[in-house]
């Protein structure tokens, strides 16, 4: 059996797993190799070899890898907890959100979570690495997936297989205990060397490695974030909406255009809170809003806007956008592309001197940035504020006082607004928040820009690594944070997507991340957008919004 591997021919015995060949190329990599890459498709260690033209091996340090590692250690922690605890009385144990560089897990227990049990729980996970348990995989017809998930007192699990149109599933096991994992996992338990579980609030988070896949740093509490959280995940769970299998039982019964007008009531409900906090408190004048990519930041900005002038201001939209330096003058990155997330990219100066002449009473002209000509214009838009005017600015720097360095703090309230998806595919496989995001965006650039789901998924680490460096160390800094995610949003963004998915071709590099999008949303069923208010911050990226958005 011939393989071409990293441009060398070599060759193997028929029935050669994987992970022989691995271990043969384990000493080129800094990294353990955790998958392989086939022909542009990912596979499994413990699968046997068959020839191939083109193979790449995978790593902590890949985004599939590092999937594949939580999901992993994930499902490690699982079988602990059930082991040290079960005699004890677990009715539930719920892998919620991601938080930092860690999931929250929230247990209903019949005993207290205290730390002694916590660390026992983390012991008996270190002694399973050293045992190198075999984690294995299995396929079994979809209605004996079933009936075993109902055997095990799975029942969201059991729910969402009643919406699957494939007719096998693969169930993993290691020692015995059975779960379903939607994704890969590593071939054994001595893989999963890096982790810690930590007591936190009324549960505990799974702690990860982050950039280095050997270090696992130490868990940094986020308050504010999980209190937002958990308030998304708490109003799921009343409504029977924690899952994908419950959201597809309301859409098979009817039930979704109701679900909307309720949580479309619930998001207008707490931006009028928004606007009566600004309302409040008189000195503040100047809204910074700020969040990742397709966060929905202006929509939401208009919908502030609205709900303070019910309240009487005068609110009046700032995009710090409009700011830029010109392109020629703008920084760029590590590979020589212009970087439009750094803070360079602002006249931060420029931007200072007119809010302050703003703050001041004065009338100032302000810019406009003209994006096909990479320049910065002013036509004779002027702004002066009277008594109840107040700025509503927003840009992904907002929350970093170095980009309103000159202007007093007791006149910024500052918002955070992001996705932050809480539903979950079952009780144990989340709904990744970026990827909520991602599939926004791609809808939104194929619409409104022109730009293939291909050039989407291109630009998305440069675009998460913006982020990271100039969103995420300010969250905590903000005075509310606001979460834009919707429950029903990924059925109704389906329908979009998986065309522009399925338009990418198998040869290129983004094949593989649109294959794992389309088997995601393969999940939901599809809703037609018709029911969707014109206002929702859906439409931002669908289109047919009432706001100039």
């Amino acid at each position: 059996m011939q393989l071409l591997i990293n441009g060398e021919k070599r060759e193997y015995p028929s029935g050669t797993t994987w992970l022989t060949v691995a271990k043969d190329y384990q000493k080129d990599y800094q990294d353990e190799i955790l998958l392989v890459q086939v022909n542009g498709k990912l596979q499994e260690l413990h699968k046997k070899a068959v020839e191939c033209s083109r193979l790449e091996f995978i790593t902590a340090r890949d985004k599939a890898g590092r999937l594949t590692y939580r999901r992993s250690v994930t499902f490690m922690m699982l079988k602990a907890f059930y082991e040290v605890a079960g005699s004890m009385g677990i009715r539930k144990l719920t892998v919620d959100f991601s938080i930092g560089n860690g999931f929250f897990v929230e247990p209903e227990l019949d005993f207290e979570l205290t730390e002694k049990v916590l660390c026992q729980v983390k012991e008996k996970m270190e002694d399973y690495v050293a045992q190198k348990i075999p984690i294995m995989k299995r396929t079994i017809h979809i209605d004996e997936a079933v009936g075993l998930f109902h055997k095990y007192g799975m029942y969201d699990k059991e729910r969402l297989f009643h919406y699957r149109r494939v007719s096998n599933v693969n169930v993993y096991h290691i020692g015995g205990f059975e779960d379903y994992f939607y994704g890969y996992m590593v071939p054994d338990t001595s893989y999963l060397k890096y982790f810690d579980l930590v007591l936190y609030q009324n549960g505990f988070v799974l702690v990860f490695p982050d950039h280095d896949p050997k270090r696992v740093d130490p868990f940094k509490p986020k308050d504010k974030l999980f209190t937002v959280l958990k308030e998304t995940s708490d109003w799921g769970r009343r409504l029977d909406l924690a899952d994908v299998g419950a959201l597809n039982s309301k859409i098979s019964r009817g039930k979704i255009s109701q679900v909307m007008l309720i949580e479309e009531a619930l998001m207008e409900k707490k931006i009028g809170e928004v606007a009566g906090m600004i309302a409040a408190q008189k000195a503040k004048k100047l809204v910074m809003v700020a969040g990742p990519s397709s966060s929905g930041k202006t929509t939401f900005s208009h919908r502030l806007s609205t709900q303070l002038m019910a309240l009487g201001l005068t609110p009046h939209p700032i995009a710090v956008d409009n700011y830029f330096v010109n392109r020629v003058d703008s920084p760029r990155d590590e590979k020589g592309n212009y970087d439009y997330e750094a803070l360079a990219c602002i006249d931060i100066k420029q931007f200072n001197e007119d809010m302050a002449r703003l703050l001041a009473g004065e009338r100032v002209q302000l810019p406009q940035y003209n994006f096909i000509t990479g320049e910065r214009e002013y036509k004779g838009d002027y702004l002066a504020l009277g008594k109840d005017d107040i700025l509503v600015i927003e840009g992904i720097h907002c929350l970093n006082d170095a980009l309103s360095y000159s202007l007093p703090k007791e006149s910024k309230f500052k918002i955070y607004i992001s996705a932050l998806t809480a539903l979950n595919v079952d009780e144990h496989n989340r709904v990744p928040t970026t990827d909520g995001r991602l599939i926004r965006r791609m809808v939104r650039d194929a619409r409104t820009r022109g730009a293939t789901a291909r050039d989407t998924i291109r630009r998305w680490d440069s675009v998460r690594r913006g982020e990271e460096n100039n969103i995420f160390p300010y969250q905590e800094d903000a005075d509310v944070m606001f979460n834009s995610a919707l429950v029903y949003e990924l059925s109704v963004l389906k329908l979009y997507a998986e065309p522009l998915l399925f338009g990418i071709p198998k040869d290129c590099p983004e094949y593989m991340e649109a294959k794992r999008l389309l088997k995601f949303l393969d999940y939901f069923l599809g809703v037609s957008s018709e029911d969707v208010p014109k206002n929702s911050i859906i439409r931002e990226f669908i289109g047919g919004s009432c706001l100039k958005v």
